[in-house]
């Protein structure tokens, strides 16, 4: 029996609304600011079969969209193969093993079976970014690691909870290996709490309309998205279309590394082939497999945002010729940064094939670097050591329908900054900046969107400094005659001393004394058509509001003004001739 559209739609957002609840309770009940505060984490509904995605928070982070369903899947192997413990009702399995499905080992995940009648019916899962796992450096963001152990604390799939109650022995064994471990508590028991919430909810939701129909509801959804995917594609001319994005560097060797992609659309089918990239690389840069094939699906998620979130929705893509390469990191690659950094590389390489096939549809290139910026050190006055970690906003590329967005959350995540505030009372720091980087925006006939210019200074005792971030040698790509966004700065002040990290927005263990500084500048996003095309009165209202002097709007956008801040219209119109 069909189901009607009305009881669909409302099973739909009943699933949605169960994920939903489970990230506004992991927020709220968190104790680490990164989580609490900058929403860097996710929940999920899976399959109890195959892992395949049911449902997911609508503020969870995009690219755990294909992650989570991948190590849900592993765990299901795991699990048939004997290799992980079977599930019982109330137990919950930690995990963040980067090779089986995960992204870096901060992003720790559990996931718990779900049972009906004695029967598993699915898997609900969160991920949350732990703010430290142990490792060589605070924060785990080791800019110069030449191998996972590293970065902090590798978890294979075991049981924290076991029915219902948590193993002492395996959470002292974590929490003997992690800094800062007493404050872990929270985190731990907030990531377990909005799995029970989410069990309960599912509940009502199963009483109310029943196991078979929900069940036939999920079933038809995924059919669904996979049938609108594939319309959208329909519109996509068919053929090769190809591009390049670069990583600055991995951390180690300074030298850049090529993500190539050619996108082929046949039929109603994609196949993004990333042969020709590059090899894998010594320092943290490398993408697991489940990384890469989540970034594909978070940018195509970008470009059709009508297209529900669900298993199906993936299913006309193929991904191929990551094998061999730095976008399919096998143990022991470090991969620090493949979830905040290479991922968003990967989701530029999918814009920039697409713009032209797509140009009412996909932006120039966004800032694409999550800011990773850890410091930890020792603050005398609360009489304990700490973990800080910072990620940090930037401009949007332009699109066919304005500039871009200014200060946006990374592409692969709505997290956004912690307020200052919260910082400054949780840690030894004392912001002297945070403001738009005005004019950063690359020039277009819509400008990219403008990024972040923060200064923080060490108030009190010691703190090591360490930075993983990206865009610092390559501005975010313009695109149709667009000008590229200003790139990644970041400037360490030690002693009165300016020191610029060779690697650009690359290191780690900088020493930093009270009174030291640190001073990032994010990327702004690409220009979008050609600027010497964009409104003249636009021109005049950014100069007007300080983003850009009268010299600039002459030189990038080719606008004369009047002594007044009007549009001088006839030199204008001579000065874009010449």
């Amino acid at each position: 029996m069909s189901l009607d559209p009305i009881t669909l739609s409302v099973i739909q957002a009943g699933l949605q609304q169960v994920c939903d609840e489970m990230d506004l309770s992991f927020s709220r009940a968190a104790f680490s600011p990164v989580i609490a505060e900058a929403n860097d984490r996710s929940d999920g509904i899976y399959d109890a079969t195959d892992g395949a995605l049911i449902a997911q928070g609508a503020g969870g982070l995009p690219v755990f969209v294909g992650t989570m369903q991948y190590s849900t899947r592993t765990l299901i192997q795991m699990i048939h193969e004997g290799r992980a413990g079977a599930p019982e009702p109330g137990d919950i399995y930690i995990v963040n093993d980067p090779y089986l499905g995960g992204t870096h080992l901060m992003d720790v995940r559990f996931a718990r079976p779900y049972y009906r009648d004695g029967q598993l019916w699915c898997w609900l899962s969160n991920t949350g970014h732990w703010p430290d796992t142990g490792g060589a450096v605070p924060g785990g963001f080791s800019a110069s690691a030449t191998a996972v152990e590293q970065e902090g604390l590798r978890l294979p799939p075991v049981k924290l909870f076991k029915k219902g109650q948590m193993d002492a022995e395996i959470y002292a064994i974590i929490c003997s290996n992690i800094r800062v471990a007493d404050q872990r508590i929270g985190d731990v028991k907030a990531q377990a709490a909005a799995l029970d919430l989410g069990a309960a909810r599912l509940d009502a939701l199963l009483d109310r309309y029943g196991d078979a129909t929900v069940s036939q509801a999920i079933a038809e959804l995924r059919k669904r998205a996979a049938a609108q995917m594939c319309s959208f594609i329909a519109d996509i001319p068919e053929g090769t279309h190809q591009s390049t994005a670069w990583v600055d560097s991995d951390g180690v060797v300074n030298e850049p590394l090529a993500i190539r992609l050619a996108v082929t659309r046949q039929d109603n089918q994609l196949t993004f082939d990333f042969t020709g990239s590059s090899a894998p690389c010594a320092g943290p840069m490398n993408s697991v497999r489940a990384t890469t094939l989540s970034s594909v699906y978070l940018a195509m998620r970008h470009i059709f945002p009508e297209v529900p979130i669900s298993a199906g929705a993936f299913e006309p893509f193929t991904i191929t010729g990551i094998e061999g390469t730095f976008l399919d990191a096998q143990y022991p690659r470090p991969v620090s940064g493949c979830a905040a950094e290479v991922s968003q590389r990967i989701a530029e390489a999918v814009f920039a094939a697409l713009v032209d096939a797509l140009p009412d549809r996909v932006t120039a290139a966004p800032a694409g670097t999550s800011g990773n910026f850890a410091l930890g050190g020792h603050d005398p006055a609360k009489g304990r050591d700490f973990v800080m970690y910072q990620l940090s906003g930037g401009g949007y590329g332009g699109y066919a329908g304005g500039d871009g967005i200014t200060n946006g959350c990374s592409t692969i995540g709505i997290s956004k900054a912690p307020p200052v505030e919260i910082m400054e009372q949780a840690f030894p720091v004392l912001y002297h900046r945070y403001a738009l980087r005005e004019g950063s925006g690359g020039a277009g006939q819509m400008r990219g969107g403008f990024g972040l210019d923060y200064e923080l200074e060490l108030r009190r005792g010691h703190a090591k400094a360490s930075f993983v971030m990206d865009h610092g040698r390559f501005g975010p790509q313009g695109v149709l005659g667009g000008a590229d966004g200003a790139p990644n700065e970041v400037t360490v002040w030690r002693d009165g001393t300016a020191y610029v990290p060779e690697h650009l927005s690359k290191e780690q263990d900088i020493p930093l004394a009270p009174g030291d500084r640190v001073r990032v500048k994010t990327p702004g996003g690409g220009g979008y058509g050609d600027p010497l095309t964009r409104d003249p009165a636009l021109v005049a209202t950014d100069v007007a509001l300080g983003r850009y002097t009268p010299s600039e709007a002459e030189t990038l956008f080719g606008v004369i003004l009047t002594d007044t801040g009007e549009v001088d219209t006839a030199a204008t119109t001579s000065k874009r001739s010449t």
